[in-house]
């Protein structure tokens, strides 16, 4: 575990302390109200951590970086961008595997297209996001989402 997680854990243990000596009830109801929500979404978080380990095997980097180096770079931003928008990926897991795209031979471009709509944009994650916050947010924030991963992409590629 590295330090900011473990900052974080602290944190949060110290304010959950605070929270139950200054209410002790609240603090217990606020708490089965949480784990309540956490048992509700457990098979859609499963669910999502299953389709991200399969997609992860059916399409290794190796591929992508062949698939990816072979097209030009507008081709392949729109590929790599498409292709991050199947699920949406935790940074601490996308940062390494996009290093590894570059390792592989993958442009900037298309590399930050993948790196952006990966932890930004989910096709897998839709049901669960419209569910809880709306059909409207949903396809408003992934459609905005991808909008932007695009242009920083194009930014990168110029600042680099």
């Amino acid at each position: 575990m590295d330090v900011f997680t473990i900052l974080i854990w602290v944190g949060t243990l110290i304010f959950l302390g605070i929270s139950f000596a200054k209410d002790p009830h609240k603090t217990k109801r606020a708490l089965r109200m949480a784990f309540a929500m956490g048992k509700g979404m457990a098979v859609s978080i499963f669910s999502i951590i299953f389709a991200i380990g399969l997609i992860l095997t059916l399409l290794p980097p190796a591929n992508i970086a062949a698939f990816a180096g072979k097209q030009s770079v507008a081709v392949a931003t729109m590929a790599s961008a498409l292709l991050g928008t199947v699920t949406l990926v935790p940074a601490f897991i996308a940062f390494p595997l996009v290093g590894t795209l570059v390792d592989a031979g993958v442009g900037i471009i298309p590399s930050v297209a993948f790196l952006t709509t990966l932890t930004m944009v989910g096709i897998v994650t839709f049901s669960l996001e419209k569910r809880e916050f709306g059909t409207k947010f949903a396809v408003i924030r992934n459609s905005l989402s991808f909008l932007f991963a695009i242009l920083i992409a194009f930014a990168m590629g110029a600042v680099m």
